[in-house]
């Protein structure tokens, strides 16, 4: 099995660095990126379309960051997808509990699911097998 490039997109600087150890230890992912907001994250997506680079294969996703939520970086990925090179799946990670994420989650057809917080080795082995 390919291992696949994996990116994660949280406020939380603890958390990133559990969840980079936590899937260092899956032994799936070939590469990690972490990046503080969807505003960082959605352009290292633009740069790396723009200059032909790997795109990621998962993203994990909060929803509540500061300067751009989990919800304003898909409405811009949308509008980036036509250019991507390969489906990127998305998984939102959030510790909320509102009922609305969970289904906005649902209706958003880039979203394969919602985990929530703190994620586990089980939860990566379960997203790194679906293709």
């Amino acid at each position: 099995m390919t291992k696949k490039d994996i990116w994660i997109v949280d406020d939380d600087t603890i958390y990133q660095i559990i969840v980079n150890k936590i899937i260092q230890r899956s032994e799936k992912f070939s590469a990690v990126s972490s990046f503080k907001n969807g505003k960082e994250a959605i352009d290292h997506l633009y740069l790396a379309v723009e200059n032909d680079e790997i795109l990621p294969d998962i993203i994990l996703l909060d929803i509540n960051m500061p300067i751009m939520d989990g919800w304003e970086f898909m409405e811009q990925m949308d509008l980036l997808k036509c250019k991507f090179n390969k489906q990127i799946i998305v998984y939102i990670v959030s510790s909320s509990i509102a009922v609305e994420d969970k289904n906005k989650s649902k209706s958003h057809e880039n979203i394969l699911g919602y985990l929530s917080k703190p994620i586990t080795v089980n939860d990566l082995l379960l997203i790194s097998s679906d293709d």
